[in-house]
């Protein structure tokens, strides 16, 4: 795939388009309280917080997810329900069934479709998934496709944002961007990225910046914490995420409102 050599066309930096976090999902609110209690601060540039009970929406409703999730809606913190799509492997019925839970039992905004398939030939079959969660709840779901790499182009046309980047920061340091991506404006793309020094972090927002991504999430943690969950995505590429940074105050200072380049 052709990548760019320069930075994707500049834009204004409007109310729209600032950039933003993006939480892939924090472990229980019971084991993480501080990560949870964090979200909920005033001022904190959030666009979505993915809410993932138990590897989905759990067997039951649970009392204490839904209180967490309640408490950032309120705020006005738009709560996505992480869907595991296991890169095409789960049925279309299973997947439409945890979305009707995630509706029911947490009155969630829309979905995080992790674990997305990316290639042309599975596009067909994420679309068709797109589409009918599009309609839960019945006012219009946000989407967000968690590819963690740039998918084929056709599914920037299936959904709210893709995760066109999860991964470590040596990696992310020397990626490039997708050429089509400069077609689509930043907030379309979220970047995840872990294992980032926090004498890096200003580079990290920089590259973001230039790639065109309007939502990031970074972070300084490797592997699974002290903290523990029942989250567990088959291949553990979340499980960095799961917790909160070290430099969460330096996050949101550096990429929080009013805060452009």
């Amino acid at each position: 795939m052709p990548h760019l050599t320069r930075p994707r066309r500049q834009q204004a930096a409007t109310a729209a388009d600032r950039m933003g976090i993006g939480v892939p999902g924090y472990a229980h609110p019971l084991v993480a309280p501080v990560e949870w209690g964090e979200l909920n601060r005033p001022g904190t540039p959030l666009h979505w917080v993915a809410l993932n009970v138990a590897d989905g929406p759990g067997d039951r409703p649970d009392p204490h997810c839904l209180e967490a999730a309640g408490r950032l809606r309120n705020a006005g913190v738009r709560v996505l329900g992480r869907i595991d799509m296991a890169y095409g492997a789960r049925s279309f019925g299973e997947l439409v069934s945890d979305a009707h839970r995630f509706r029911d039992w947490y009155r969630v905004d829309g979905f995080y479709l992790d674990r997305c398939p990316s290639d042309r030939t599975d596009l067909p079959g994420v679309r068709r998934v797109t589409t009918t969660l599009s309609g839960v709840p019945e006012d219009g779901a946000h989407l967000v496709l968690g590819h963690g790499t740039h998918p084929y182009p056709g599914y920037a046309e299936s959904a709210d944002q893709l995760v066109t980047f999860s991964g470590p920061w040596t990696d992310y340091r020397w990626s490039q961007v997708a050429e089509w991506t400069a077609d689509h404006p930043p907030e379309r793309f979220c970047h995840l990225v872990h294992g980032l020094p926090r004498t890096h972090l200003d580079e990290a927002v920089r590259i973001a910046r230039w790639q065109g991504a309007g939502t990031v999430f970074m972070t300084d943690r490797t592997a699974v914490g002290d903290y523990g969950c029942g989250y567990s995505d088959g291949d553990g590429q979340n499980a960095p995420f799961e917790t909160l940074p070290g430099y969460w105050d330096e996050i949101v200072s550096r990429i929080g409102p009013g805060v452009s380049e």
